[in-house]
């Protein structure tokens, strides 16, 4: 589905995507993860085509893709993306008819659940609702590929849920390679499948979130009770106070020692200790 061969992208001297490889497969929902400059954006915007790499080779669904050659099976977009300012129900036939594989009938019910008027004007909305129109929109579309960029910046705790659930039905209904890239990571990976970290224009890990339950996880404890049971395994970060060690694993498991604890890390403390 998804092929990245040796791929670079400079801006001037300074390198966003670095000599990156990647290849996915087939259908999934994956998370896309990355500090503030890490380069997601300009993956997705490389994936998309709208921007040139500067060095390798980019295949998406079979093609080959630069900006001479968008692919109609890959949907890109950006948080905060403006819509024309039509009304709602035109916006959505407008789509219809701009876009192939537009699915009108889950637009529809869509705008009806999150209570957005058909007769009112994409400015008359409030930024968190521009955005969830946008996001119902793209998420209509069931081409191969979608690239949410942020899709929910600007949403409350409820419309985030929302985000999630709208996610899982379109999902659902039309299975499809999904990428979206967010900052609020623990909410994202229960609905995640996959997981993509990206750090200094280099991917750090490709997995499944099943992987997080198995491999990551801490041990605390006294560090002369730790410390022999982290020989040979993939140690990601430590933390001491006095005697006390904790120290983070992504790696098998290990059986413990009375007086050692292990706790279970979350994607986004998991996160932290990798790229932090």
């Amino acid at each position: 589905m998804i092929e990245l061969k040796d791929v670079s992208k400079n801006y001037g001297r300074t390198t966003a995507i670095d000599r990156l490889d990647l290849s996915i497969a087939g259908s999934g929902i994956y998370c896309l993860l990355g500090r503030n400059g890490a380069g997601k954006t300009t993956l997705m915007k490389l994936l998309a085509g709208h921007i040139a790499a500067s060095d390798g080779r980019i295949m998406v669904a079979g093609e080959v893709i630069s900006p001479g050659h968008m692919s109609e099976k890959v949907n890109y977009v950006e948080s905060g993306s403006p819509q024309l300012n039509m009304r709602i129900g035109e916006l959505i036939e407008a789509a219809c008819g701009l876009q192939e594989n537009f699915d009108k009938d889950f637009a529809l019910r869509m705008t009806e659940r999150f209570k957005l008027n058909e007769r009112k004007r994409y400015k008359q909305l409030s930024f968190g609702m521009k955005t969830m129109l946008t996001t119902i929109i793209t998420l209509a579309n069931t081409g191969e590929v979608l690239l949410l960029d942020e899709p929910t910046l600007g949403f409350d705790a409820i419309m985030r849920e929302q985000f999630n659930n709208l996610l899982m039905e379109s999902y659902a209904a039309h299975p499809r390679l999904i990428i979206v890239s967010t900052h609020l990571i623990d909410e994202f990976a229960k609905v995640t499948e996959r997981f993509i970290i990206i750090d200094q224009g280099r991917i750090l890990l490709e997995a499944h979130m099943d992987d997080m339950d198995e491999k990551a996880y801490t041990l605390s404890g006294h560090v002369k009770a730790v410390e022999p049971l982290l020989s040979g395994l993939n140690v990601i970060g430590k933390t001491q106070a006095g005697s006390v060690m904790a120290a983070h694993v992504y790696d098998r498991r290990v059986d413990v020692p009375e007086g050692v604890a292990i706790e279970r890390m979350g994607l986004q403390d998991f996160f932290v200790k990798l790229v932090g």
